[in-house]
């Protein structure tokens, strides 16, 4: 791992999820989704590439926060993983959703992954 890999992940983390907010501004609301999917993917990542030198190569929201549960167990990410299993499924469901099918996102449900997203971006900041 490098310094330089790890902070190119955070950058772009928060990258995405600025650019998240603006589509949704703007009326984009499958783009927003699909941005807000890569934060919660790319935040992973790097948590996951700091703590351990390396991090599995899966696009799996669920599968990626089980990992920081291993090396931060006094956080019981597990236990928000199971409170919130619906939108971390919709959340990850967005890579897919917003670019290949014929699924439409609607300013809602986007502005609620926003809002997940910040309480996300709380609980893994410590990790």
């Amino acid at each position: 791992m490098s310094a330089e890999e790890a902070e190119v992940l955070r950058e772009r983390a928060y990258a995405f999820l600025r650019n998240a907010t603006r589509l949704f501004e703007d009326g984009e609301y499958d783009l927003a989704a699909f941005n807000i999917e890569q934060f919660f993917q790319l935040t992973l990542k790097y948590k996951l590439l700091i703590k351990t030198g390396t991090y599995p190569r899966t696009h799996s929201i669920i599968r990626l926060l089980r990992e920081p549960n291993k090396l931060a167990p006094e956080k019981n990410l597990e236990k928000f993983i199971d409170a919130e299993v619906i939108l971390l499924m919709k959340v990850g469901d967005a890579s897919i959703g917003s670019r290949y099918l014929l699924r439409r996102y609607v300013s809602r449900e986007v502005e609620a992954l926003l809002r997940f997203a910040e309480r996300f971006e709380e609980l893994v900041r410590d990790v």
